[in-house]
Order: structure tokens, then sequence, then C-alpha cells
């Protein structure tokens, strides 16, 4: 199998491709620009590519994020929106990334970074296969949490709705809310809530 042969399979495996994808297999990234000039690959955004025909949906944006931004993990309004238990619609990329980490540059999507630590970080993230992409998102109920958590960012608001909707939905155990608020410390601001949903 030649070089662009190895490109086009890994492009329709993983779903959109980058330098340092390629230069995992020993390819030179000279390969996609290359291969993007011949419309063998189209670019979906700066250093992102896929096949010419593969289709560009609502979840690009959060895959975008994904490739460039390794460490993140989408929570809060664009976990809930992906979720589809909030009315609200983020118009930046939420994501959430370990204390201390480095602002990523990125122009497009927009981001909206928190920073946390520990088990805050750590708990709830789920991977999700996205247009062939792995892509971090904290579960429903980590999410609820963070909302409660970072409600002075997201309002209160919108905590108590997406508290409300993950349960409506079953989309969370109480067991589950529970354990989110415990670990976000946030549980006694949370209980009244909770007790008033059930």
């Amino acid at each position: 199998m030649d070089r662009k042969q190895q490109i086009l399979k890994l492009a329709k495996k993983q779903g959109i491709i980058q330098a340092e994808d390629v230069e995992a297999l020993g390819i030179s990234r000279n390969y996609l620009y290359a291969m993007h000039h011949k419309g063998l690959l189209q670019k979906t955004s700066l250093g992102l590519y896929s096949l010419p025909d593969s289709e560009i949906d609502e979840n690009a944006n959060l895959v975008e994020v994904a490739k460039r931004v390794p460490n993140a993990v989408i929570g809060l309004l664009s976990a809930l929106s992906y979720y589809g238990i909030t009315t609200q619609v983020p118009h930046e990329i939420w994501i959430i990334v370990p204390r201390g980490t480095w602002k990523p540059k990125i122009d497009y999507p927009p981001l909206l970074l928190t920073y946390v630590s520990g088990p805050a970080y750590f708990y709830g993230v789920q991977e999700h296969v996205l247009n062939g992409v792995t892509v971090k998102i904290y579960s429903p109920a980590k999410t609820v949490a963070d909302c409660f958590k970072f409600r002075n960012k997201v309002g209160l608001d919108v905590a108590i709705e997406s508290l409300r909707e993950v349960w409506r939905t079953k989309k969370a155990t109480m067991n589950e809310l529970i354990e989110a608020a415990k670990i976000n410390r946030v549980l006694n601001i949370m209980r009244p809530y909770l007790e008033a949903t059930v």
C-alpha cells in the first residue's frame, strides 16, 4: 500500500486527521497538503483534513476541539447541548481542562475554558465517537454538578433546568447525581433542588 492509500485509509477510519496522525505512520505531513490540492482530502479547519465526501454535522466543532486540544473535556453548556438537556444554545465550545494548562491558541471555534483539578477533572469523563473521532464529554450527572459548581458562569437557572431535564429524561440516576455533587463539593447546594425534583 502506498502512502496516499495509507492516508486515505486512515481518514476513512478516523474521520478527521491531522499531521500528527500521518507522521505516526512514518509519513511526511507534506502528503496531506499535496492530497488536499489534488482534491483527495478536504480541509475541515486549520490543520485538519477529511475525505471529500465526509458529512460534516453539528458535532464537527466538538470533533475539532477534541483533535486540537487533547486534554479538553467537553462540559457545561456544550455537554448539556450535546445530551439535549438544555434550552440554551452555546455560542462557544465550553471545555474543562486541568488547572495550570496553557490556554489553547485556536481562533475557531471559539472556546470558553474552565480550569479544575484532581477528581473534579477526571470524574465522569465519557468517550463518545463522533465522526470517527473519540471526543471526551462529561457524563450527564457530572455536567449537572458542574453547572451548580460554576453557577456564576452558567447561571443558577441553567443549573436548575439541567437538573430537572436530566431527571425527566432519565439520563442520570439519583445516585449518579449525588456522587457527582460530592466530587464537586456542591451537594449542600444541590440538595434542596434534588429533593424538589424527586
